[in-house]
């Protein structure tokens, strides 16, 4: 992208204000389907198209966030309701029960399984597409495990919210965690770059930091450091996008680390999970009832 970075940014009410889109994913029907977290339902939307929606589960339940698994179907986390939802794409959802300890994140493994954190009990939880679940206790009492993805190496990769640290869990359960340098990080989103490193939003700092896969960190801050990071994705144009939530901005970082912030429609406008959409687009799941679609150029 040349010097000066540009956006176009247009806002797709979907949900009344109270209804909470939150997470945000494309499916394997080339569709993007989100989580409404206040409303206990799955949306589900083409570019261009309109909603539709399903019932994931009980409103208290908080569908949060999700992903498209290995078997053809979009997995979902509850994290009132310890579950983990499963929804194919004819909107049938099959919920399953996880230990109590708030499901948060949640991600496709290598191993043909979902792995997902359990925030409350500081443990990552891993469940079969035949809702077999295995948990593996973590090193870090009060660390929050937020949210979760696949890495470059074969392990899943995860933020320690409250622990200041990433931590990474091979397939086997082996667990590793490197400490952030700088205190009261509170990392959230991480996703795997287009560099073969790992990428994370730091929201409680105000900057995206960068982890190689042997531990080696890296940290850009923003800007405005109440820009509140949250949510980051690996883009259409080898850098990496990421939501402001204090500041209703979507931000572009390249992996040297040159930075730039772009405007939502609507301030205030609540910006959470963010995805690389079947249009190519970027999509944010705005909690204040719209999708943005965000397209480089």
């Amino acid at each position: 992208m040349p010097q000066g970075s540009h956006a176009t940014i247009r806002e797709f009410t979907v949900t009344d204000p109270q209804a909470g889109p939150y997470g945000i994913t494309t499916g394997p029907d080339g569709a993007l389907w989100f989580t409404l977290v206040h409303q206990g339902r799955i949306g589900r939307i083409t570019p261009g198209g309109t909603a539709e929606f399903h019932p994931a589960d009980p409103v208290e339940a908080g569908p949060m966030n999700i992903t498209a698994g290995p078997d053809g179907a979009l997995w979902f986390t509850g994290l009132r309701g310890d579950r983990v939802g499963r929804i194919d794409t004819g909107g049938r959802v099959t919920l399953f029960d996880v230990p109590a300890g708030g499901p948060c994140g949640i991600a496709a493994g290598p191993d043909g399984a979902l792995w997902f954190t359990l925030m409350r009990t500081d443990r990552i939880g891993r469940i079969t597409p035949a809702g077999e679940v295995t948990e593996f206790p973590l090193p870090v009492p009060g660390g929050m495990p937020s949210m979760i993805t696949a890495g470059p190496d074969g392990a899943l990769w995860f933020t320690l919210n409250q622990g200041n640290a990433v931590g990474r869990i091979a397939p086997g359960g082996d667990v590793a965690v490197h400490a952030l340098p700088t205190e009261g990080a509170a990392p959230v989103g991480i996703t795997a770059g287009p560099d073969g490193a790992l990428w994370f939003a730091a929201i409680g700092t105000g900057h995206i930091g960068r982890i190689t896969t042997d531990g080696k960190v890296t940290e850009f801050p923003l800007p405005d450091r109440a820009a509140r990071p949250h949510a980051i994705v690996t883009g259409p144009d080898e850098a990496l996008w990421f939501t402001e939530w204090g500041t209703a901005h979507v931000g572009r970082i390249t992996p040297e680390g040159r930075i730039d912030e772009h405007p939502l429609p609507s301030p205030g406008c609540e910006p959470h999970g963010i995805a690389l959409g079947p249009d190519g687009a970027l999509w944010v799941a705005l909690e204040t009832g719209a999708l943005a679609q965000v397209v480089p150029g």
